[in-house]
Order: C-alpha cells, then structure tokens, then sequence
C-alpha cells in the first residue's frame, strides 16, 4: 500500500521569541499529512540559547512568504 506522504524533508522557517528583533531559523521538516509537516531540531539546536515559537517535533502548518524575490516556507500554527 503505497502512501501519499514524502519521506523527503523540506526547509521551514521557524520564527525565534526573545530575540529584540523579527528572526527566523531555518530548520528541516518532515511532511506528515497533506498540510502539515513534523519539526526536526537543528544540529546545534540549545533550548536554553533559542527560544522557537514551535518546538522541534512539532507538527505545523506552513504559509509561503516573499523576501527580497525568494519564497519560503514559514511556520504558522
């Protein structure tokens, strides 16, 4: 039985609390329905250094955004 959802993984914005200014992080994702995708951690992911809106194993939604011409996916609930 052949499933619907990629094994591959896809770079989500994850936006960072704290941080004085807008910042996003970059992170990998897995899709894991048809609009949502599972956050993986970074490779130097320290909970105690950044402070993501939404924690790695979380399972989001994402919205395309435009900066400066190139789209990216940001995650948004």
């Amino acid at each position: 039985m052949a499933s619907d959802i990629s094994s591959e993984t896809v770079t989500v914005y994850v936006r960072l609390l704290d941080e004085g200014t807008p910042t996003s992080r970059p992170t990998q994702a897995e899709q894991v329905g048809t609009d949502s995708l599972r956050l993986l951690a970074t490779p130097n992911y320290d909970p105690e250094n950044e402070h993501w809106e939404f924690l790695p194993g979380s399972i989001v939604r994402c919205e395309t955004r435009e900066r400066d011409g190139e789209r990216y996916l940001l995650a948004v609930a």
